[in-house]
C-alpha cells in the first residue's frame, strides 16, 4: 500500500514538532517572569522595593530580594511548599530565581519524585551522570545536582543539599546570568584591590571618633 508524499511530510513535520510541544516556558516561576525589573517584582511579591539588599555597586548594581510565599488560596491551614525565594537582579533586571522547597512539604519524596513534578512545568530533564565515587558527607558538600532542564535562554536545575536533605531549584537567564558572572567577578576583584585603603580609612576613622568623645570630655568633666 503506498502512502502519498503529502501524507508522508505531514507525519515528519508531527514528529519533528513533538519535541517542541513538550517544552515549556523556562523563563517563568510561578509568577515571576525573568528579565522583569525590579520595581514590578516587588509589586508582584508585595514586597516594598526599599527592601532589596545591595550586593554590590560596580561595575552593575547587584541586588538580592528575598521571598516568604503565602498561599493563601489555599486557606490558613495550608502551608506553602515553597519555604522561601532568593531573587536576584543585575543592574535591575531579574535573571535568576533561587526557591528552597519547605522539607516538611517534600519529606518522603524521591528525586525522581521531584523530578517528574517539575518535568510538569519545564518538560523533559536532563539527568547528570552518576558519580562513580561519591564523596564522604561533610559540612563543605555541595548540593547535588539532580536534573536541569534547558533551552536557548534560559535553564533550572533542581539539586539536593546531602546534609539537609532539602531540594532547591535554581531558575536563571543564560545572558543575564553571564553578565551576573562577570560584573560579580570584576567587583571581588576591585574590593580585594581596595581593601587595604578601606582598613586604612577604617582605622582613621575610629581614632578620629574616640579623639573626638576624649576632647568632649575633657571640657565637660567636672571631679
Amino acid at each position: 500500500m503506498r502512502i502519498s508524499q503529502s501524507i508522508l511530510i505531514s507525519a515528519v513535520l508531527a514528529l519533528l514538532a513533538l519535541p517542541a510541544l513538550g517544552a515549556q516556558d523556562l523563563s517563568k516561576y510561578r509568577g515571576f517572569s525573568l528579565g522583569s525589573s525590579l520595581a514590578v517584582v516587588s509589586r508582584e511579591a508585595h514586597i516594598p522595593a526599599d527592601r532589596v539588599t545591595t550586593v554590590h555597586k560596580s561595575p552593575a548594581l547587584m541586588q538580592q530580594l528575598t521571598v516568604w510565599p503565602i498561599d493563601l488560596s489555599a486557606g490558613p491551614q495550608v502551608p506553602e511548599d515553597v519555604q522561601q525565594m532568593q531573587l536576584s537582579f543585575c543592574d535591575g533586571q531579574l535573571y535568576s530565581i533561587a526557591v528552597m522547597y519547605r522539607t516538611n512539604a517534600t519529606e518522603g519524596l524521591t528525586a525522581d519524585d521531584m523530578i517528574r513534578a517539575i518535568s510538569l512545568k519545564y518538560g523533559v530533564a536532563v539527568r547528570p551522570v552518576a558519580a562513580s565515587n561519591p564523596q564522604p558527607l561533610s559540612f563543605d558538600s555541595v548540593d547535588t545536582l539532580l536534573a536541569s532542564w534547558q533551552d536557548s535562554q534560559y535553564s533550572a536545575m533542581l539539586s539536593r543539599s546531602p546534609l539537609l536533605q532539602s531540594f532547591q531549584l535554581v531558575v536563571l537567564s543564560r545572558k543575564l546570568q553571564a553578565q551576573a558572572d562577570a560584573a560579580t567577578t570584576e567587583a571581588v576583584a576591585q574590593e580585594s584591590e581596595d581593601a587595604p585603603q578601606r582598613e586604612t580609612a577604617r582605622v582613621k576613622k575610629e581614632a578620629d571618633d574616640a579623639q573626638t568623645v576624649r576632647d568632649a570630655n575633657l571640657k565637660a568633666f567636672r571631679p
